[in-house]
Parts: C-alpha cells; sequence; structure tokens
C-alpha cells in the first residue's frame, strides 16, 4: 500500500498507543538549549532519574547569549544563571554540550544539519517552536515544552497526537531576487496562520526540487507559523550530497547503506493525502509583513489591504494590526521607512543568506537613519562567512557583524527593539512585543530584501538593486 514519508517514519518510532488515544513516539535526536531544559532537569532530579539516551541528546545555547560580546559573566543575570545551569546539566547528566568558543555552538535549528545530527528517517525533539526546520531533511521534527523535554530526556519517548498529512505542492521558478522565505510567507498568506492545524505538511513539487538544502530550511522552519505541528520534503540527492561528509553522519560504505534506506523512507507514488494544496510561484513577487501575525503579508509591489476586505476574526487581526503598525488601508508596503535591520535568526542566519544579503551590499552603505546587524547563525557559518570576507562586506556598509545566537529574533537577550521602531527582519515572526519593545514593529521578509531596506532606509523592492 502507497504511503507518505511522515505515516512510514511515525510507524517506524511508534512505541503503543496509549490511553488518551496519542502515541508514545520514540525520538531519535534531542536537541536542548539553556532555556527550556533548566526545570526539566531539575525533576530529573527530584525523581533520581538519568538521562536515558545521553549519545542522543544534544545541547547548544543560543537564546540568551549576548551577540556583542562573549565577556562571563553576563551583564543579565539571568542570562548567565542560565548558562551556568546548562553547563551543570550537561556535565552531571552526560550531554554532549556546544558552549561558545568551541567552534561549533550556534542556533539549534542551525548546528544540527550542518553537524550532520539531523538525518532523514529520524523523529527529532526540541523545546522551541522551530524545531520543524529539520525536517527539510526527510525527518519528522517537533517543538516542544518543558515538560515534554523532561519526558524525552527522562525516557527517550513522549505523547502526542497523530497528525493528518496535506501536501503543499508548488511549482513554477523563482524569478532572481525571490526566495525561498517568499515562498512559505505567500504560503501562510494564502493557508493562514490556522490553515495547518491539525496537518504535518508535506512540500514537493518542481520549486522544492530546484530548492537548496538551506533555502528548503527556511521553508520548514515557518510550518508552525502556519499552524502545521511539522513540514517536510522528502529526502534526494540534494539531500544526501548535503550530508556527505558531515561529522556526524555515517561514513563510507555505512553511509551507501543509509542513503539506500533514506530513499526507501521518501512518499511512494500514487500515494493519497489527507488534504492537498497547489500554488505556482512563476510570478512571485518578494514579500513583506504588514501586520501582527505571518499571515499578513503581501508582495512588495502591492497595497496594504483593507480590514473590510476580511471577514470574522481576520477582519479584526486586521484592524488591530494597522492600529499596531501604524499603517493605512491602501498604502503600498515599499517606501516605508525603517529603524532597524536584522539579518539573522534560525530561519535565515545561513551561510546562504549572507551570501545573498552581501551581494546587495556590496559597495553600498546603509542608511544613516538605520541600526544594522547581522549575527550568523552559528560559529561555524561565521568562520565560512570571514573566511569568504562577507563579515568586512558588511562591516563596509555599515551593518554590525555579530557572534552567533538567535539575537532580534525574539529579543531575549541585549538585542532589542526600542520604543515604537520599526525592523525590516529576516526572522519568522512578527508578533507584538517579539523583538523586545511592546510598541516595537516588525516587517518579516527575506534577508537579500533587509540588506536593501538597510541600504534604502525603506522598504524596497532588491530586485531594483540587483
Amino acid at each position: 500500500m502507497a504511503e507518505n514519508l511522515f505515516n512510514k517514519v511515525w510507524q517506524l518510532h511508534e512505541v503503543q498507543k496509549l490511553p488518551s488515544g496519542e502515541s508514545q513516539l520514540f525520538i531519535g535526536l534531542h536537541l536542548i538549549h539553556e532555556v527550556t531544559s533548566p526545570q526539566a532537569f531539575q525533576m530529573l532530579r527530584e525523581e533520581n532519574l538519568k538521562v536515558a539516551f545521553p549519545e542522543r541528546t544534544v545541547a547548544t545555547v543560543d537564546h540568551i547569549v549576548p551577540t556583542a560580546t562573549r565577556q562571563r559573566p553576563y551583564k543579565d543575570n539571568l542570562a548567565e544563571q542560565m548558562m551556568l545551569a546548562i553547563e551543570k546539566n550537561a556535565s552531571e547528566f552526560g550531554v554532549k554540550f556546544y558552549n561558545p568558543g568551541s567552534g561549533k555552538q550556534g542556533i539549534v535549528h542551525v548546528i544540527g544539519p550542518e553537524l550532520g545530527l539531523t538525518q532523514p528517517g529520524m523523529t527529532i525533539a526540541c523545546g522551541d517552536s522551530h524545531t520543524s526546520t529539520h525536517g527539510a531533511f526527510g525527518a519528522i521534527a517537533f517543538g516542544i515544552g518543558t515538560s515534554q523535554v523532561r519526558d524525552v530526556l527522562a525516557s527517550g519517548c513522549m505523547a502526542i497526537s497523530k497528525p493528518k498529512v496535506k501536501k503543499i505542492e508548488v511549482t513554477g521558478l523563482l524569478e532572481k531576487g525571490v526566495y525561498s522565505k517568499d515562498v512559505i510567507l505567500k504560503i501562510i498568506r494564502e493557508l493562514g496562520v490556522k490553515g495547518g492545524i491539525g496537518f504535518a505538511y508535506e512540500y514537493s513539487g518542481e520549486t522544492f526540487e530546484i530548492m537548496t538544502m538551506e533555502e528548503r530550511m527556511s521553508v520548514c522552519n515557518m510550518t508552525i507559523e502556519g499552524g502545521a505541528r511539522a513540514g517536510y520534503v522528502n529526502p534526494d540527492q540534494k539531500t544526501f550530497d548535503y550530508l556527505e561528509g558531515k561529522e556526524f553522519c555515517p561514513k563510507g560504505n555505512a553511509f551507501d547503506l543509509a542513503k539506500e534506506w533514506w530513499k526507501s523512507i521518501a512518499t511512494d507514488s500514487n500515494t493519497k493525502f489527507d488534504a492537498s494544496y497547489k500554488m505556482d510561484v512563476s510570478k512571485l513577487a518578494p514579500m513583506v509583513t504588514w501586520g501582527i501575525n505571518p499571515e499578513q503579508g503581501i508582495q512588495v509591489t502591492e497595497n496594504i489591504p483593507n480590514p473590510k476586505d476580511f471577514s470574522g476574526g481576520a477582519k479584526e487581526t486586521a484592524e488591530e494590526a494597522l492600529e499596531h503598525m501604524g499603517f493605512e488601508a491602501g498604502q503600498p508596503i515599499a517606501g516605508t521607512k525603517i529603524d532597524v535591520a536584522f539579518i539573522g535568526s534560525c530561519t535565515n542566519g545561513r551561510i546562504s543568506d549572507l551570501r545573498e544579503a552581501a551581494k546587495v551590499c556590496n559597495g553600498r552603505k546603509v542608511d544613516p537613519g538605520v541600526k544594522a546587524i547581522v549575527v550568523p547563525g552559528s560559529e561555524q557559518v561565521a568562520k565560512r562567512a570571514m573566511h569568504e570576507g562577507l563579515d568586512k562586506i558588511f562591516s563596509n556598509a555599515g551593518f554590525e557583524w555579530r557572534f552567533a545566537g538567535c539575537s532580534m529574533c525574539l529579543a531575549m537577550n541585549p538585542d532589542k527593539l526600542l520604543g515604537r521602531q520599526l525592523s525590516a527582519s529576516s526572522s519568522n515572526r512578527n508578533f507584538k512585543g517579539r523583538q523586545g519593545s511592546p510598541s516595537g514593529r516588525t516587517l518579516l521578509m527575506s534577508p537579500a530584501m533587509v540588506a536593501a531596506a538597510a541600504i534604502e532606509g525603506r522598504v524596497t523592492d532588491v530586485r531594483e538593486l540587483m
């Protein structure tokens, strides 16, 4: 019987059906960071439990680490306490830990793939909503809460309800200046932030076949913003080429054997899905959000919609968004003045993202009224970027070059918006207060679009600078 990848992987990892109707699912890789793990480890201590599978557990720090300095102790006492806690917990429980200066520290969803920890056919969990990123490799990956972090640490398993699977088929070649970030923002605009509730998304079609692994990661990363539990792309030759030689991947003959198994878990032809959606992106322009959730996005060539064009809760949210953002219905998004430009995050802090942004910045200067920062997604990304001279391109243009971390994506560190500042951001969420100021405002866009906005001081169609 033809089956999709999600169901194949689920069946291989399902230990048993629970009385609640949920499944007890074995987790092949557990990624942890400093924010959602301290309480979980403390719960283990109180129950006198060990980490069941320390070899399947990997820790790093990303959310609270300052990106302007690495000096310890951190000025923020809470951040320092979290740092001390994960250092102690990793040591005491025998968990592999990549700390700043190790050369492998970074945002958890960046280091997993670049180290080869993330592999096809895996079940992956992390106490972070954007764990869906790892689905780009044909894994099924879930963001979990602290109590589930405890469960996975203690047993290697978690209780979870099985979602249905929706096939998202995307066709068309992207124009120059249009990226995978624009594709996922368009999908979320079309299906809504609640469109994926109860589903996992399988991304397919020629557009995804052409995408690089890093582009696929950006799309899978923001799956959660569309309400879906997970998102994935079937593994193919691009997947295998990316993984071959990575530190934690099988080597030699073992890699060849693994590759054959990875091929076998891909969705079978003629598989039926619980739901499906098709979209053509051949005429897609760069996307920019105008509101307070990722669904509220338009092409840079469009005008901000009128709340009257919506109904029910969407109308009320649109009215709330215009009031918060200080925008008027019908005004063009292009030309909107910005105060801050942020390039980074687990969505768009990889080497390919920095390369595209650097192309826009090369030989140009950031507008004097804009504070612009670039935050590599990991120490490895930073090292590679510096080897290629990207840091100098950004610095010469007027960007601040930072250490690896989550930075301004969620502002659980010193990188925050001030007051009513408006940010052009390559991150994943534009919620009220997301970037550190309750009255701050966020426009989501691709890294190249952020670079263009920084140079011009306003939202600009990056294609005009190419």
